[in-house]
């Protein structure tokens, strides 16, 4: 049984650290490259279409869950000392690099940019809106990115040292 419980919630890390790790990944090589070559409205209001349309739940369980199951990952291994290292680093970077940039980083310019009417916005207000949006986001995306990859690397690193 705690084999079986091992493997599961192992193999639901890996895979939910490499799904977020590759959305980030998409996101940065081809969603912000796209929309970086819009206009200021159609860009803001892009950004504002897709922040409502990722918040569902099997998005949230992807992108969240791993904060759980890579720290209860690494309490399952702690007879392992290198698996056990090298997958609570793991659970560190995705937690602090996904979790809490997301929620202090991310979100925070998302809201802001959900409570703006676009469409009654000046061109300089959008331009001013977009200035002060596209780039701390696209800094905090970048944390994000380099994170969930990182974790997903050393949680397979880390696999191949389990017994």
């Amino acid at each position: 049984m705690e084999f079986k419980l091992k493997f599961i919630v192992l193999m639901l890390g890996i895979l939910f650290t490499g799904l977020t790790a590759g959305l980030c990944f998409t996101w940065s090589n081809a969603v912000i490259p796209g929309i970086a070559r819009l206009d200021n409205l159609t860009f803001l209001k892009s950004f504002q279409s897709m922040n409502r349309a990722i918040i569902n739940s099997s998005f949230l369980m992807v992108f969240f869950g791993p904060v759980v199951l890579l720290f209860f990952n690494s309490y399952l291994f702690k007879n392992n000392s290198t698996s056990f290292w090298l997958f609570l680093i793991a659970a560190i970077l995705f937690f602090v690099g996904i979790g809490i940039v997301t929620i202090f980083g991310n979100v925070p310019l998302n809201e802001t940019l959900d409570s703006s009417n676009l469409e009654t916005l000046s061109k300089i207000e959008l331009q001013e809106l977009r200035n002060s949006f596209e780039r701390p986001w696209n800094r905090w995306h970048t944390i994000r990115t380099l994170s969930s990859f990182s974790a997903f690397a050393l949680l397979i690193i880390g696999m191949l040292y389990t017994k």
